[in-house]
């Protein structure tokens, strides 16, 4: 039995075949793109996989996302939907978005992005910013990573709140639920922290009837996925003021063109889609672990459900 390995970059790739060797002796590990016998291969390890690619392989038991996010496997039009999902998360993963959410967050609220223009100019301008508790942050999705970001803004001192499809609850957040509730999480909203997956329903949530709702010269913060987010209409709202500022992680084409207007906008932030990124050692630590229960159980913790899409 084999396990094949994808991740759009040959480097990268080896790698992790060679972690995953080390990890699951009693597996072979080999490259999705020389996988060898093709009826022996029973599961896939995958970032962001070709279209058509995964269904070769029709002894296939489960598909490992090298991610959180299943939506890059899900677009595939060709894929097996009957085959289980494993997603890649787990502590350290939690704590990288933890602190992506409150450096960003604390970079908008004390108006970094003013003051490194000051700099730029050689100009010394003292700016006085209202301390946390008196700035309203809001988080768009409240899993379990999401909610644990929105924690961490409320040891802050932010004034936080969340929205999500059900409203779980989470100490010391304001929570708003569904269709019913967007319109006053909105209304509240100074800095918009996106954490959404990306299903039907949330594909391009980000546009301007959204902001439109928010506080004049509100923050957008993008750690979801690129799909959440209109790009012309943020282009707009920050041309018109309607949004002060937008610090992006993700985007609908990765990595970004060297054109893009986002790349030398004076009010845009850009990192590379780092929010979480997991290095390959833990990653294949994660992803072996997630296999052998797997292989023990027929299940495990990390599965999804791609009814959802997440």
């Amino acid at each position: 039995m084999s396990i094949v390995v994808y991740l759009g970059d040959a480097e990268e790739t080896r790698d992790w075949i060679g972690l995953l060797s080390r990890l699951l002796p009693d597996h072979e590990i080999r490259d999705f793109d020389d996988p060898g016998d093709l009826s022996a291969v029973e599961y896939a390890v995958v970032w962001a996989p070709p279209q058509g690619g995964i269904a070769r392989f029709a002894h296939l038991k489960a598909i490992v996302s090298i991610g959180a996010g299943v939506d890059h496997v899900l677009r595939d039009p060709d894929l097996p939907r009957h085959l289980p999902i494993l997603r890649t998360t787990g502590p350290d993963m939690v704590q990288r978005l933890r602190e992506y959410v409150a450096l960003h967050v604390l970079a908008h609220h004390r108006a970094l992005m003013v003051t490194d223009a000051n700099q730029a100019r050689g100009e010394w301008r003292q700016i006085v910013t209202p301390v946390a508790g008196r700035r309203r942050v809001g988080i768009m999705g409240l899993g379990n990573i999401a909610s644990a970001c929105a924690r961490t803004l409320v040891g802050l001192g932010f004034d936080t709140a969340g929205w999500s499809r059900s409203g779980r609850a989470v100490e010391g957040v304001e929570v708003f639920a569904g269709a019913g509730g967007l319109a006053g999480f909105l209304a509240r909203t100074e800095i918009l922290v996106c954490l959404l997956p990306l299903t039907a329903e949330t594909r391009d949530i980000l546009d301007a009837r959204l902001f439109a709702q928010l506080p004049e010269g509100a923050r957008i913060i993008n750690a979801g996925r690129g799909g959440h987010l209109v790009e012309d209409d943020l282009l707009a709202a920050l041309g018109s003021g309607r949004i002060g500022g937008a610090t992006l992680d993700v985007f609908r084409t990765e990595p970004l063109p060297a054109d893009h207007p986002f790349w030398h906008h004076p009010k845009v932030r850009i990192t590379p889609h780092i929010a979480s990124m997991i290095d390959a050692e833990t990653g294949a630590s994660v992803i072996a672990a997630n296999i052998r229960a797997f292989e023990a159980t027929g299940t495990c913790e990390a599965m999804a459900d791609p009814a959802r899409g997440y």
